[in-house]
């Protein structure tokens, strides 16, 4: 169908489960306030991108959840890790029938609902489209047909992920645009980067 999907990654906000490596350093219930302020900023930005929205919990899918609403369909990751997660939820977008989908986590507070318009019009020329994160990583991935090699047997939480990333598009022969680099949040150095009030 013509109007894109984006598949949103959200764990369940959970005291003592979510932004582990940030609690560390700030404390659970800090850790779950900040993670609840960065899932409330994607709701409203994802609401902005003119796509229709599903959302893939990581433990278990809630009655009740902020982004639930608004014809949001929700899922259960499905997969041992990351990667096969990823790949099932695209899989899936792809059986639905959708010819542009995109993919985000819920860690990035720069990410706005413009930027995420861009990549889908992007999508329209080009085979794919990544948005790189500070830390080595990606904020978003998209893309127009399955690429099974993006996902597995990825090492994950590494600063080569978008690296590793591009070359799989490279030797796909996948036209990838590049969006602008943004910041996310996973450890205690990563607030500095943000305004207080942003959190």
């Amino acid at each position: 169908m013509d109007t894109p999907l984006l598949i949103i990654f959200t764990r369940n906000p959970v005291k003592g489960k979510v932004k582990t490596r940030l609690a560390a350093s700030i404390g659970d219930d800090s850790a779950l306030r900040i993670y609840n302020k960065l899932r409330e900023h994607t709701r409203t930005v994802a609401l902005e991108s003119d796509a229709h929205l599903a959302v893939y919990y990581a433990d278990h899918v809630p009655d009740s959840d902020i982004f639930l609403c608004n014809g949001t369909r929700s899922f259960l990751q499905n997969g041992e890790d990351l990667g096969t997660r990823m790949l099932n939820a695209f899989r899936q977008g792809f059986s639905d029938h959708y010819l542009r989908i995109a993919l985000i986590g819920t860690d990035c507070p720069e990410l706005t609902g413009n930027l995420l318009h861009h990549a889908f019009e992007l999508l329209k020329q080009h085979g794919a489209v990544i948005g790189p994160a500070r830390d080595g990583g990606y904020y978003l991935i998209g893309m127009r047909r399955l690429i099974p090699e993006l996902f597995i047997n990825r090492k994950w939480s590494t600063p080569h992920v978008y690296r590793e990333a591009m070359d799989t598009f490279r030797h796909n022969e996948v036209d990838c645009a590049v969006l602008r680099q943004l910041s996310d949040i996973d450890t205690a150095d990563d607030l500095g980067n943000f305004n207080p009030d942003q959190l």
